[in-house]
């Protein structure tokens, strides 16, 4: 049974969000996390790296979750469960490794059955599945000031307040703020300049 809890204005939130990297290469790719105060102030950054369509994402965010010296932190957000191309995060490990809870977002509705050939094509097919399997249900929240649909993953936190942090932080775009922000520096870092939507 999920227990709610108490969702404040200037809740600290960590958001992650890689860079971009040009496919079929090989290497590593920036992972970018702010952590911000609601959607409102940015507090502080933390960086990873992790190799492109490898396996770590999840072992070194919780690595740098465990170890920031910011302690107050009440919630993970991630740009979807996949870094570096198809680096898995698995999101129960995260929420049990870091004690917090974790909110997974896409802008887009995910074609499962595409998202399966895709990583067929890769080692550890079964693994990666897996983890994509366990990350559970999407959900649909409408944000933005035109109210677009975006979908999301959730362990560790009720649907309810899953929503109420997700409307809180998406202050300036469809995306929450600590996910905009990070993308906007993962870019800037790889890039020379920020690129994209965020």
């Amino acid at each position: 049974m999920q227990i709610s809890m108490y969702v404040k204005n200037e809740i600290r939130i960590l958001g992650w969000d890689d860079g971009p990297f040009k496919k079929g290469s090989k290497g590593t790719v920036p992972v970018i996390g702010t952590v911000f105060r609601g959607g409102s102030f940015l507090d502080g950054i933390l960086r990873i790296d992790v190799e492109i369509d490898g396996f770590d994402a999840t072992k070194k965010m919780i690595k740098a979750i465990n170890k920031t010296r910011h302690k107050d932190l009440r919630v993970i957000m991630l740009d979807g469960i996949t870094f570096g191309g198809f680096n898995m995060v698995d999101i129960k490990e995260l929420h049990k490794k870091t004690g917090l809870p974790v909110i997974a977002i896409t802008r887009k509705k995910v074609d499962m059955r595409k998202f399966r050939e895709a990583m067929k094509k890769l080692p550890n097919f079964e693994k990666r599945w897996k983890v994509v399997e366990s990350a559970g249900e999407f959900y649909t929240i409408k944000t933005g000031k035109r109210g677009k649909n975006i979908y999301f993953q959730k362990i560790g936190l009720t649907k309810e307040d899953a929503e109420k942090i997700i409307r809180l932080s998406a202050r300036r775009s469809l995306l929450p703020e600590p996910l905009r922000v990070s993308h906007l520096i993962a870019s800037g870092i790889v890039k020379g300049e920020s690129i994209g939507r965020a």
